[in-house]
């Protein structure tokens, strides 16, 4: 049986060497399945190259933060239990247990598929229930993530009505500035995904004159008043009515006319914006005839997120999305103020994966600075399985610890396509 490509945690090539390495990782795999099974060769990492991962240590900031904020600790994910043959298990011997998870036979892969298909409303259940499974291969997908959570601050300047509150400008203190400013009571959790606060900046209020009624709190009225020079008007100004178009009468057809109702047969109406006064409240101060303006501090936490998938030849037709999204066992967590690469005693290739994710970090906005970062590396089991019917046939994949599947060629659909529930990349 062909052997696919080699994953990222390979073993030396030579067979000398393989046997002389006891501790490897186990496959992630399924076993004591009824049916021929494919591993994918170089699938095993030793047990103590789990327990190797090294702390990393933080490197020297950046652009340090001038206050104080929850720093991030190194943590290194524990090992899963039943990660690594044990010391007795010889080289190419079975495949020790899945970790947190029972070994699949035909029957529980069949039941997968068939509620998978359940939950498609137009695709038909004679293929997962009546095809012939003809191949089971596992391998292991390993998935690396790096989260920089960043921190930007904005000032706007920000206007409003002043009501004869107290003032708190400069004679109260300086102005702070943007980076000095203490928002620990508005920190939230690391790690989230996007979060926005404001804050006032103290000590920066000013009183200034309304620039659009100066300072009086009432403007012409632009209805009645249109065309007046900046700072007169006119009052009891009138005007025409809209019902008999300044008449005071209503003409019928038979030729006669009626008093209007509308205007008492005045013709002239009262303006009904302020009511031929002349005059309306201004709208910028709210008629107070003064503005305060201050400085507002808009903070925005978020995470930057950077993600690269290894996978085998096996898995390559699977999307990178699946596998973010599928539960895996971790085999480093690390959390640090500025993240370096991962180290693995015995894995020069683990080694090289993790440091491709590191190296591919996002770029951090000018306006932001870096509060934490946290570095991942997860192996997430897949099993391809390939079922055929005379001389047709598809592949699926069983996908996590918590068996999701994932199908994009399945024979039996009747929608063409039109259907939502083509939605490939989504798990049911």
């Amino acid at each position: 049986m062909e052997a696919m490509e080699q994953p990222l945690l390979s073993g030396e090539s030579s067979e000398t060497n393989k046997k002389k390495s006891w501790g490897v990782y186990q496959s992630i795999g399924r076993v004591n399945s009824l049916l021929q099974r494919a591993n994918f060769v170089g699938t095993d990492v030793s047990i103590e190259e789990i327990r190797s991962a090294a702390h990393n240590d933080p490197c020297t900031p950046i652009s340090p933060p001038l206050l104080p904020y929850p720093k991030p600790d190194v943590v290194v994910a524990e090992q899963p239990a039943g990660v690594g043959a044990t010391a007795g298990d010889p080289v190419g011997s079975s495949v020790p247990p899945v970790i947190g998870r029972q070994a699949l036979d035909e029957l529980d892969i069949r039941e997968l598929l068939i509620d998978h298909v359940g939950h498609r409303c137009c695709w038909g259940s004679l293929p997962a229930r009546r095809w012939k499974i003809v191949r089971v291969e596992d391998c292991n997908v390993y998935v690396g993530t790096l989260e920089t959570f960043i921190e930007e601050r904005e000032a706007i300047r920000r206007t409003a009505p002043y009501a004869g509150s107290k003032i708190d400008g400069k004679e109260n203190g300086p102005e702070l500035g943007l980076w000095e400013l203490d928002l620990r009571h508005l920190f939230p959790a690391l790690f989230i995904p996007h979060v926005r606060s404001e804050a006032k900046i103290p000590h920066s209020e000013v009183m200034e004159k309304c620039s659009g009624c100066s300072g009086r709190g009432e403007i012409a009225c632009p209805t009645c008043n249109v065309g007046q020079e900046p700072g007169f008007y006119k009052e009891n100004q009138m005007i025409s009515c809209s019902v008999c178009h300044g008449r005071g009468l209503i003409a019928h057809s038979d030729g006669s006319d009626t008093l209007c109702s509308n205007c008492a047969g005045k013709g002239k109406l009262r303006c009904a914006a302020c009511g031929s006064h002349g005059l309306i409240k201004c709208q910028m101060c709210s008629g107070e005839g003064s503005l305060l303006t201050s400085s507002i501090a808009l903070v925005t936490w978020r995470t930057l997120v950077t993600r690269k998938v290894s996978a085998s030849r096996g898995a390559a037709s699977v999307p990178d999305e699946v596998f973010h999204r599928a539960k895996g066992a971790q085999l480093c967590n690390t959390q640090a103020y500025h993240c370096t690469p991962a180290f693995f005693a015995d894995s020069f290739l683990l080694n090289k994966f993790s440091s491709e994710v590191i190296a591919d970090r996002s770029p951090v906005p000018p306006t932001a600075r870096v509060v934490g970062e946290r570095h991942i590396i997860s192996v997430v089991p897949v099993t391809r399985v390939v079922m055929s019917h005379r001389d047709r046939s598809f592949t699926f994949y069983i996908i996590g610890l918590s068996n999701e599947v994932y199908i994009k060629d399945y024979p039996s659909r009747c929608c063409w396509g039109l259907c939502p529930c083509l939605n490939w990349l989504s798990f049911s």
